[in-house]
């Protein structure tokens, strides 16, 4: 037989927990933590305390956490009969959300704090910034103050207005897509990836916004990428799947079953309103969607930045308006900013909007609700790009504070909540390289240098290549090094194996572009999708706001946006139900893996949609 310190013979397993390892407390991880620290730093050790010492503290120590035990509970006993002899409930309390179970798509419970039943005018903005985790402000924060030569306390808007946090996962998986996060905030209800205003088994479910104008509120939908992508598709209009972006632009212009819902949409995608036939229209068909909208459903239309211009910041607008400023995305805010005479910024369409709204509703009883979304964000995690990240938080940044401006000056009550609807990249402020040790540091300055997102250099690359086809192998490298690695991303350390990489495999160049400049930020990325990491709230503050403090379930924002607007969503939902015809195949994908993109292709034709 094996004494307990003999070591096993050849071929045998060690188990997980042999026999003669010593038990380790936390007085020797915390011994351990210091001796690295003092390797690392090259600081002397302290003495190592005596057993005595040791077992006296940890004496002490058992004493106060029991007594401070004991006073917890007799605190919570003390507050809980208080609760239950005070303020009973009255038939004007407002209702809690139904209990219920994520999987299903019902909304969890959560206790209304708002005051009882009211007719007060009020204005909701809700803003998203799509694919932002904790990390992006950690590195964008970091990078402010590094350009700007700030005090380590000198913080970003939205870290002033910290609220809590939330969980993401959607019915049909952990990590969500921005069409899943989306209908959590505009129905309160759980769906699968893919899902456009649709729950789960593809029954279609009201918005906030669509209550919102049915009970008379003014509705607005800012955004910097295609107005029918995901998020603001997921507000005013209803179909299976994120793709069907041609539905989408006719429901948001008013074709759906409810009529028009939204009053001012303001960003990119005008291709999805062209016909086919139109130069810059990426439609399926030929029906010209602005048409429809100028002569059914007497929309205004601008589609540059003159017809932007012209608006005066919201001073010189009639609803309904659709401003369509770019063919598909405004570009990324690093190369926006460069290209101000053709493309607005998120802040200026965002103010234009909060003034357009509160114009139209000055001499209504009800307010406006306003979603803002920071879409671009997201895109910069997918592609891996620091340096477009970081711009794209910053104009949100300077989005949210010129929101809280126009709260704080406005005469109606308001109310801010922003969100994010998952994070993007499993961004991380480190990395490490293959066989060498951490470095703790990353470098801020090397974002500074960076003038160009990856995107935009790929696509100047793609251009010289196409202009250039006979160009010498060297001289495309030289061209690539001078012109985009060192005049716009500011490297000039470039290795040979990065310049031929380029060259090559063209197709390639946005990760490549984007690898260059994180591993020399020392940032690290784990995925060009999404992830399941929880994502922060922010809030102005105001009625009810409490109920989305601490860690909630992402719908439970959604049955905030709802219950703070005293909107009947489900009557909406009830209507669509009876009024939408759904041809219903078995297309939900439970359990697939892969970005939205790259499954929505294997389901083309399966799911239908006609209108009673």
């Amino acid at each position: 037989m094996q004494s307990p310190t003999s070591k096993p013979a050849s071929g045998e397993r060690t188990p997980l927990l042999a026999d003669g390892v010593p038990s380790r407390n936390s007085s020797d991880s915390l011994r351990r933590a210091e001796q690295e620290d003092a390797a690392i730093h090259g600081t002397p050790l302290s003495p190592t305390p005596t057993a005595r010492t040791r077992t006296v503290r940890e004496l002490l120590l058992f004493s106060w956490a029991l007594l401070a035990t004991a006073g917890v509970i007799v605190l919570a006993v003390v507050l809980q009969h208080r609760n239950s002899t005070a303020n009973p409930p009255t038939p004007t309390d407002p209702i809690p959300i139904i209990p219920g179970d994520p999987g299903t798509g019902t909304p969890y419970p959560a206790i209304s704090s708002l005051p009882p039943k009211k007719d007060r005018k009020r204005n909701l903005i809700f803003m998203v910034s799509d694919g932002m985790g904790p990390a992006s402000l950690s590195l964008t924060r970091t990078f402010r103050q590094h350009v700007n030569n700030l005090p380590m306390d000198d913080t970003l808007v939205l870290d002033q207005h910290f609220w809590g946090t939330s969980r993401t996962r959607s019915s049909n998986s952990w990590v969500t897509d921005s069409a899943a996060g989306a209908t959590a905030f505009s129905c309160a209800r759980k769906s699968y990836n893919g899902a456009i205003g649709m729950e789960p088994g593809f029954k279609p479910c009201g918005t906030v916004l669509e209550a919102a104008k049915r009970a008379g509120y003014k509705t607005g939908l800012v955004v910097t990428t295609d107005v029918t992508d995901a998020t603001p598709a997921c507000f005013a209009s209803h179909v299976g799947y994120r793709w069907q972006m041609d539905e989408i632009a006719m429901q948001e212009i008013g074709e759906g079953v409810l009529g028009r819902s939204v009053d001012l949409i303001l960003g990119g995608g005008r291709c999805h309103f062209l016909k086919n036939s139109t130069a810059g229209s990426c439609r399926q068909d030929d029906v010209d969607v602005v048409e429809i909208g100028q002569k059914k459903h007497g929309w205004g239309y601008v589609d540059d930045r003159a017809g932007f211009d012209s608006l005066k910041l919201g001073k010189n607008v009639s609803l309904p308006l659709l401003g369509l400023f770019a063919e598909r995305d405004v570009p990324f805010e690093i190369d926006r900013r460069h290209m101000n005479d053709v493309y607005p910024s998120l802040s200026e369409m965002a103010v234009t909007a909060l003034k357009a709204l509160e114009e139209a509703t000055k001499d209504s009883e009800k307010g406006f609700f306003l979603m803002i979304e920071g879409s671009r964000i997201d895109h910069a995690g997918h592609i891996n790009d620091p340096a477009a990240q970081v711009r794209e938080v910053l104009e949100y940044d300077k989005t949210f504070n010129a929101v809280l401006e126009f709260i704080e000056e406005s005469d109606t009550e308001g109310v801010l909540v922003a969100t994010s609807d998952h994070e993007t990249g499993g961004l991380s402020t480190a990395w490490q390289a293959p066989n060498e040790l951490p470095v703790y540091n990353w470098h801020p300055e090397v974002l500074l240098q960076a003038n160009a997102s990856a995107e935009y250099l790929t696509l100047l690359l793609q251009q010289h290549m196409i202009a250039n086809p006979v160009e010498e192998q060297q001289q495309l490298q030289d061209w690539i090094r001078e012109d985009l690695v060192e005049k716009r991303l500011g490297i000039k350390d470039a290795l040979e194996i990065e310049i031929n990489a380029l060259a090559s495999n063209p197709l390639l160049a946005m990760n490549i572009f984007s690898k260059m400049v994180s591993i020399r930020a020392r940032i690290g990325w784990s995925t060009h999708g999404h992830s399941a990491v929880d994502v922060n709230i922010y809030s102005s503050g105001g009625p009810g706001t409490e109920d989305i403090r601490g860690n909630v379930e992402n719908i439970e924002v959604g049955g905030f946006l709802r219950r703070y607007l005293d909107v009947d969503v489900e009557e909406i939902t009830r209507e669509l139900r009876e009024k939408m015809v759904v041809d219903v195949k078995e297309a939900e994908m439970t359990g697939r893996d892969g970005h939205p993109e790259e499954w929505f292709v294997e389901v083309d034709g399966l799911v239908g949609y006609t209108t009673a």
